[in-house]
């Protein structure tokens, strides 16, 4: 079973959920943890890993042979994505926009273009808490992610309960973490800024047809109204963290819930079972 925590936004407390479930649950059933916020990863604040292996995440840039090229454009046509133009006799390749499909590679009809690997970022492996860890990081000064979140999605091992920390917000990252999950656990708060990234939220799930659940974190601080959408889409809110200042002080020492308050590990235990009921 393959859980994602996600959420509209950052700061809402997806990452608190994620890492709190993950040691809820290990000890019922044998976990992976995925934390695939790989611009900003911050689960091993709160797991805190020992990592034992590091593997880098490559993606392969075409180069332009200036002799050969006969200036067709046939290389640019093809770009979905628009990374290579041509301008005059000039061949311009934009590295930041290229997906490293190869499609360019492909038609050209003088075999003009090559390949070069460029590192993305790294996957880090290790365990936490007795179960397994991964974590992707993204080099600085990328601006694509999603194909280390693809990489580290491809290590899931079936067999496992695998829970992913997405990366906040609502674009290609986020819908590559939810995206083949078989539940998404979207983490809101009370407030109009909560309500309306949830919304924004909750249309990514539904559009790679993920089932949803809500989690309100820092209930108490706002309104009724997240509580009131959910109940209109038909969304179960199936667990609630109070705003309190312990919690809030747990949290800043990178202390878990479950490890400080013995109750709080039941009750994550309990969001898991309402979840895997839901998935089903």
């Amino acid at each position: 079973m393959r859980i994602t925590v996600a959420s509209g936004k950052g700061g809402t407390g997806k990452t608190t959920v994620a890492t709190n479930l993950a040691i809820a649950v290990s000890e019922k059933f044998p976990v992976q943890f995925l934390d695939c916020d790989v611009e900003e990863p911050n689960a091993h604040i709160f797991l805190k890993p020992q990592i034992e292996d590091s593997r880098s995440v490559e993606k392969l840039l075409p180069e332009v042979d200036e002799e050969l090229c006969t200036r067709c454009g046939e290389c640019a046509k093809a770009c979905e994505f628009n990374a290579i133009a041509i301008i005059g006799k000039k061949i311009l390749v934009y590295n930041d926009l290229c997906h490293g499909c190869g499609l360019c590679k492909m038609v050209c009809p003088v075999g003009a273009i090559s390949e070069h690997p460029h590192e993305l970022g790294v996957i880090e492996t290790g365990t936490a808490h007795g179960f397994s860890f991964s974590r992707g990081l993204l080099n600085v000064g990328e601006a694509m992610s999603t194909p280390i979140i693809h990489e580290m999605k491809g290590m899931i091992d079936p067999q496992k309960l695998a829970i992913i920390d997405a990366p906040p917000g609502t674009g290609c990252p986020t819908i590559a973490a939810i995206k083949d999950a078989d539940v998404a656990i979207l983490v809101t708060e009370p407030t109009p800024f909560g309500l309306h990234d949830l919304q924004a939220a909750v249309g990514v799930a539904r559009s790679v047809e993920v089932p949803i659940f809500v989690v309100i974190n820092r209930d108490g601080i706002g309104d009724d109204h997240v509580e009131r959408y959910c109940e209109q889409e038909n969304i179960p809110v199936a667990m609630k963290i109070p705003f309190s200042r312990e919690i809030a002080k747990l949290y800043s020492r990178g202390t878990t819930l479950v490890d400080a308050l013995p109750e709080w590990r039941e009750r994550f235990q309990a969001l898991y079972e309402t979840v895997e009921g839901g998935a089903r």
